[in-house]
């Protein structure tokens, strides 16, 4: 299909990725096909290749090949136009993960939590909340739940996540990843 859009729009040079090492290496014509369903299939490629001045098909390592898997997850979920025109899609590639991104707190602001937990305990607003930020809190806490001092989150399956402030979580992510729960391998090997 993306060859006919390439040939479609009058492409002359083709670079082709793909995470399958077996279908770039029968395209390159580096290994045989044998399947008698994908031979068909093969001769096809071949055919549309020749309507290109060059065609260059890539190997990409499937832990290599995120941006496509997350634009074939999107286009599974999006209907086919038919006819209709599609505006191009502008991808923007950051340089690092979003993860990497980390925001500081300011060490006397309250936790993230602090109206939710306020709402359970004395049934009170912040003092300058708005209907929907009212209506929003009500909303908020009725997915908590409030024993004593500890305020928890309900799962969908009906466990308890104890909330946290940012002084307690960093504690807990260092106990589990450099404490003593922290693993018994490497670096390289917890990132696989």
């Amino acid at each position: 299909m993306g060859m006919h859009m390439a040939i479609d729009q009058d492409v002359e040079n083709l670079l082709i990725m793909g995470d399958s090492d077996l279908i770039i290496r029968q395209a390159q014509g580096e290994w045989e096909t044998r399947d008698v369903k994908l031979i068909p299939y093969r001769q096809h490629v071949e055919d549309l290749s020749k309507r290109f001045t060059s065609i260059e098909f890539r190997y990409i390592p499937r832990c290599h090949n995120e941006l496509a898997d997350a634009l074939a997850t999107l286009a599974s979920m999006l209907p086919y136009p038919g006819n209709a025109h599609v505006d191009p899609l502008e991808i923007q590639i950051k340089e690092r993960h979003g993860y990497c991104s980390v925001i500081e707190v300011e060490s006397n602001t309250q936790p993230w939590y602090h109206d939710i937990k306020r709402f359970l305990k004395t049934q009170e607003y912040p003092e300058h909340a708005t209907g929907d930020q009212k209506r929003t809190i009500r909303r908020h806490a009725s997915g908590f739940f409030l024993s004593g001092e500890l305020l928890y989150k309900r799962t969908p399956d009906l466990n308890l996540l104890r909330c946290v402030d940012i002084e307690e979580a960093r504690k807990i992510m260092h106990e589990v990843h450099a404490g003593v729960c922290g693993p018994h391998m490497n670096g390289y090997v917890l990132a696989k």
